[in-house]
């Protein structure tokens, strides 16, 4: 059937839509679209990062203390907390590509302020700002990524795209150690600004996500983005498209607060913030710290310091491709449990050894932070299954709402008992840990090659 077959016959309804969807095979197209996307959500990490490999120098330059630490690095994610909820709302009204539009351009534009601020108040203002543009774009483009996708093969499709999320953190992790020695803690955060240029590319190079635009009764334009998707994948295949499978979507298409909490969506919302909060309670509670740790409490050089800081990313980069590679195999359920308890393991490790030594720390942390990598990117699958299209995009801004919880509190833990010792603050990791097996193990639901419909009618 071709693409004008298709379109004839199915009006841009929801069941024509994921009809089609389904029946599209990997293309040149998708890869473009995860390319375009993909360099806004490096940025986003590799400016979440910046503030780690900028700390070593600015406190002692500003003479900061620990609880004025944790609030420079908690005060980005204050603003993120606020940019996940807001531009998940106006992603379910406005669509996906305006929401990421508006994010990135933000926290673009205030990465540049953030290399003029001139103290401490300064940048703790500019970084806020900045957290609300940050917050916004990934969530989103998780939602709209997920919603190209078809069952078969979904989990390596969007997890493939979402590795540039760890490669923009191991960026800034080269780029910091580098750079901030030789020309100064500012030009991580101008380098951080490029995303700018994306934005504007944004909308013009990819349509909305047809799924938003059918459950939006926009059809006839529903039909466009797809008859425009199937044209170019044609194009770039060489072949006339397979005939879609009847698929039939009977549940709303408007959203409401039961599409979260409601009979079947509660426990998977509960399920699902517990991951969050448990992963990102340690991913950038600690890591975050780890430079300043290495240079402050074992007074290691600053250039020593950023490169442990910089090895411990590179493994996560490790763990982030092995979970893209395998968890459709695997399922999402069974990596997820198996990667809390071995970060609990390694953080218990720590508190039972001691931490006397830094290249210990180093190696059980980098550990840890392996299997933090598989959840840290999993879950960016995971959130969007759980969740029906007309609330999807709203449900992925909450729950990453948790995240931003956990990395304002994360971080504010450390720098008030870090002075009492390493090894209770990394028996509270570890304890968290422990918490997010338990809960996964116990209640998450599996999601492997099911359509999006199915899962959540």
């Amino acid at each position: 059937m071709s693409t004008s077959d298709a379109a004839a016959t199915g009006g841009g309804s929801m069941s024509d839509v994921v009809a089609r969807i389904e029946r599209l095979p990997v293309s040149w197209w998708h890869i473009k679209a995860r390319i375009i996307i993909g360099v806004a959500t490096f940025f986003d990490a590799f400016d979440a990062l910046a503030i780690a490999f900028v700390l070593p120098v600015l406190v002692p330059a500003w003479k900061l203390n620990g609880p004025q630490i944790g609030l420079l690095i908690s005060a980005g994610y204050l603003g993120q907390l606020g940019g996940a909820l807001f531009f998940g709302w106006i992603a379910e009204r406005y669509g996906r590509i305006a929401a990421m539009f508006w994010s990135i351009l933000i926290f673009a534009v205030m990465s540049l302020a953030c290399a003029f601020a001139w103290d401490y108040q300064s940048l703790v203002s500019a970084r806020i700002i900045q957290g609300f543009g940050l917050g916004g774009e990934v969530p989103v483009a998780a939602a709209y990524i997920s919603e190209l996708a078809r069952a078969k093969g979904r989990g390596r499709f969007v997890l493939l795209y979402e590795l540039v999320f760890p490669i923009g953190l191991v960026a800034a992790g080269f780029m910091g150690a580098w750079i901030v020695p030789r020309f100064g803690w500012q030009w991580m955060f101008v380098i951080g600004a490029m995303p700018a240029f994306v934005a504007v590319a944004l909308q013009r190079l990819l349509p909305e996500s047809p799924r938003w635009l059918a459950t939006r009764g926009r059809n006839a334009e529903a039909q466009a983005a797809l008859a425009r998707i199937e044209r170019e994948t044609e194009k770039s295949t060489g072949q006339p498209l397979p005939p879609p499978l009847k698929v039939t979507v009977t549940g709303p298409l408007t959203a409401s607060w039961s599409d979260l909490f409601g009979p079947t969506y509660l426990r998977r919302t509960l399920v699902v913030w517990v991951i969050w909060f448990a992963t990102y309670f340690f991913n950038y509670g600690l890591v975050v710290w780890l430079p300043t740790i290495y240079a402050t409490v074992f007074k290691l050089p600053l250039q020593q310091a950023l490169q442990y800081g910089l090895i411990t990313q590179a493994v996560g980069l490790c763990g982030a491709l092995i979970c893209a590679l395998t968890i459709d195999h695997v399922g999402r359920r069974p990596w997820f449990t198996f990667a809390f308890v071995a970060n609990a393991i390694a953080l218990g490790a720590l508190f039972v050894l001691g931490t006397d030594s830094p290249q210990r720390v180093l190696m059980l942390v980098t550990c840890g932070y392996f299997f933090v990598s598989v959840l840290s990117i999993g879950v960016y699958v995971y959130t969007p299954e759980l969740y029906p299209t007309r609330a999807r995009a709203i449900a992925v801004g909450t729950a990453t709402a948790w995240l931003r919880f956990a990395s304002i509190l994360g971080p504010a833990i450390v720098g008030y008992i870090v002075g009492s010792g390493l090894g209770a603050v990394f028996l509270v990791f570890a304890v968290v840990a422990v918490m997010g097996a338990v809960i996964t193990g116990l209640f998450a639901v599996e999601t492997k090659r099911r359509v999006l419909e199915e899962i959540s009618p």
